[in-house]
């Protein structure tokens, strides 16, 4: 039995953001240079502090750097067979109000990237890097980065290999008004 996630809801772009899930299995298929550019243009739309925009997307397709990154990073087995990973990079430097603005600007980014996802009928799960300094010097050295510029994460995408269903997650015990 699937559950539904949506509440009834029949708004279609509250239903894609609660119907986002996380996939770890692809088929071959690649990703077209448009679904490409769409799923960047929605990462560069989201909020950022003061408009900064301290982030930078590394596009990998190419199937020995995608290997690479498997073979080395614990909990990114599935990038392997992804035809596509997308890569959000900060940097600090151009956060001029704190420098860790950058994570939450490309956190959100990194959200909407997801759900851009979504939208098109594709699959993808966000993989952490930062804060692990292993995975973040892993990632630098295969990826060339500059000592100033931090990934964030590693965000395999392709065609879902199987059906996949996003899992319920509102709780009311974790809401509250106007106080704990």
């Amino acid at each position: 039995m699937v559950t539904d996630t949506t509440g009834g809801i029949q708004n279609p772009a509250i239903q894609n953001i609660l119907n986002r899930k996380s996939v770890r299995s692809f088929t071959d298929e690649p990703i077209k240079k448009e679904e490409i550019e769409i799923l960047l243009r929605a990462a560069m739309a989201s909020p950022s502090a003061v408009n900064q925009q301290p982030w930078a997307f590394i596009v990998i397709d190419d199937r020995k750097v995608l290997q690479q990154l498997s073979d080395r990073l614990p909990f990114a087995k599935m990038v392997s067979k992804a035809p596509l990973a997308i890569v959000v990079c900060g940097d600090p430097d151009k956060s001029i109000y704190g420098k860790d603005f950058w994570i939450q600007d490309c956190s959100a980014a990194s959200e909407n990237l997801l759900l851009a996802v979504e939208a098109l009928g594709l699959g993808a799960v966000w993989t952490s890097t930062y804060p692990d300094e292993e995975r973040i010097n892993t990632v630098r050295a295969i990826l060339h980065l500059p000592k100033n510029v931090y990934p964030l994460n590693l965000i395999p995408i392709g065609h879902p290999l199987n059906e996949h269903h996003p899992k319920e997650k509102y709780r009311e015990e974790n809401i509250h008004y106007n106080k704990w």
